[in-house]
C-alpha cells in the first residue's frame, strides 16, 4: 500500500511503509531524506520498496516511471516525449497527449484540470490523498483525481 500526494501542480509526494519520495518534476529532482542527499536527473533507483527509472527526454527534461508492489507510476507532469519510455497503470500529468499515448486507469491531474476533462470527457474528484492498496485496487475505467 502506497499514498500520493501534491501540494502543487510540480510535485507529486508517494509515501510507503518505509519512506517517503518527492518528485519535483520541473527541476527533475527526488528528495526522499537520504544521506547522499537529493537525486537529480535521469538514472534507475531503488528507494525504500520503490523501484524508480528516470528517464532523459530528447529536450533534456526527466520523467519518472515509478513501480511499486506491480504498480505503475508515471511522473510526466506536462512533458509530451519520451512517452514510449513510460508505462503506467497511474499516470501524474496535466497533458491530454500523454493520457492518450499511455492509456492509464488512473490519471492524477497536474495542472490545467477543467481543459483535461473536458477534452477528455471524464469527471474529476478531487482527494487529500490517494490511497493505493494494489494493483487490483485501481478503477476499472479511466478516472481523474485532483490532489488538493
Amino acid at each position: 500500500m502506497f499514498e500520493i500526494e501534491s501540494k502543487n501542480q510540480d510535485e507529486i509526494i508517494i509515501t510507503t511503509k518505509k519512506t517517503t519520495i518527492k518528485f519535483n518534476i520541473s527541476d527533475a529532482i527526488i528528495d526522499a531524506g537520504l544521506s547522499v542527499g537529493k537525486i537529480t536527473g535521469p538514472g534507475e533507483f531503488e528507494i525504500g520498496d520503490a523501484t524508480i527509472r528516470g528517464v532523459m527526454t530528447e529536450s533534456r527534461r526527466t520523467i519518472y516511471d515509478v513501480e511499486i508492489g506491480g504498480v505503475h507510476i508515471g511522473i510526466v507532469g506536462g512533458i509530451e516525449e519520451g512517452l514510449d519510455d513510460i508505462v503506467a497503470d497511474i499516470l501524474c500529468t496535466s497533458s491530454v497527449r500523454a493520457i492518450r499515448e499511455i492509456e492509464p486507469k488512473l490519471i492524477v491531474a497536474m495542472g490545467n484540470v477543467d481543459g483535461m476533462v473536458s477534452e477528455l470527457k471524464l469527471s474529476a474528484r478531487t482527494e487529500k490523498k490517494l490511497k493505493i492498496k494494489s494493483l487490483d485496487s485501481l478503477p476499472v475505467t479511466k478516472e481523474v483525481v485532483v490532489l488538493t
